[in-house]
């Protein structure tokens, strides 16, 4: 409120306000104009021009999302409601996110944005950056296969099929299996390998060694010719002995060794028998033939009279 003085009198003081909007609610001109008048038509005027002008961006209220690194798409917090203020008025929030992918489902980042609007236009902007990395191999599920030292290959399980989980998603399990092989047949080594894979390529191996080794000699069939003492007319022909294997065939060799005595009809026969398998495994049957001659000749025809 103003007040004039006059030389002749007490002058009265008029005022007058006009607002000249702007760009926005709280963006406008206030021209106010005091007239002081002597009532003799002698008037002085002043005019105020206030700009009113709103340059202070809103406020986000509360604790902003930070980022995160998270393993796997379930561990995604759902996008959080902000709000803002504004020192002059009212204040608006608008979200938005974008995904960018990564190599594989489970590899990608999320970029949350919020934008606080006051009524003039002025923003503030929060952003969190969301990276889902998976980095957790997945994990076989059950009893793995141990390895094993075995006789024979009839012996050797089938390769067993595996599975496996993943932290993140599906897993899925490939095998391999392969083969060294021994000195024979029956000696070699099965290495089988099973390969867990996620969805984001990252691998867990088993290893199985099977070690096949024969170590177990043949077994004769038959029954074994015994150690004999004959005379020189009764000496057995050699026999033909068979022989099994466990891991698979065995074949019989036989020999004959003489050693003669003090008379062409005294002598020893050394008979062995070796029963070999497919991986040189052995057992040996021997005989021992003793030839004696303890008869006396006797006479042919009439022996004259004593």
């Amino acid at each position: 409120v103003l007040t004039a003085t006059d030389n002749c009198g007490i002058p009265t003081v008029t005022s007058s306000e006009v607002r000249t909007s702007g760009l926005c609610p709280n963006s406008y001109t206030l021209t106010r104009t005091w007239i002081a008048d002597d009532g003799c038509n002698n008037t002085t005027t002043h005019v105020q021009t206030i700009t009113v002008v709103d340059t202070t961006a809103p406020t986000f209220v509360g604790t902003l999302p930070s980022d995160l690194t998270l393993e796997c798409q379930d561990e995604i917090p759902t996008m959080a409601i902000l709000t803002a203020i504004d020192n002059c008025g009212t204040a608006s929030v608008a979200s938005s996110e974008v995904i960018t992918n990564g190599s594989c489902a489970n590899s990608f980042v999320i970029v949350r944005t919020w934008i606080a609007t006051d009524e003039c236009g002025l923003t503030t902007t929060h952003t969190q950056t969301i990276t889902v990395q998976d980095i957790t191999a997945p994990t076989f599920v059950g009893t793995l296969p141990t390895d094993l030292t075995l006789e024979c290959g009839d012996e050797v399980p089938q390769i067993a099929v595996l599975a496996a989980v993943d932290n993140c998603g599906l897993a899925t399990v490939s095998s391999i299996e392969t083969r060294t092989n021994g000195s024979c047949p029956n000696t070699y080594t099965l290495v089988r390998t099973w390969t867990a894979t996620d969805e984001c390529g990252l691998t867990s191996v088993h290893t199985q060694t099977i070690t096949v080794v024969d170590t177990t000699a043949p077994t004769f069939v038959d029954t074994l010719p015994t150690d004999l003492t004959v005379e020189c007319d009764s000496v057995p022909t050699i026999v033909e002995l068979t022989a099994t294997d466990n891991c698979g065939f065995a074949k019989v060799v036989s020999t004959e060794v003489r050693t003669d005595g003090n008379c062409p009809n005294n002598y020893t026969l050394l008979r062995t028998w070796t029963a070999t398998d497919e991986c040189g495994n052995t057992t040996v049957h021997t005989q021992t033939v003793t030839v004696q001659d303890t008869t006396a000749p006797e006479f042919v025809g009439t022996l004259p009279a004593k």
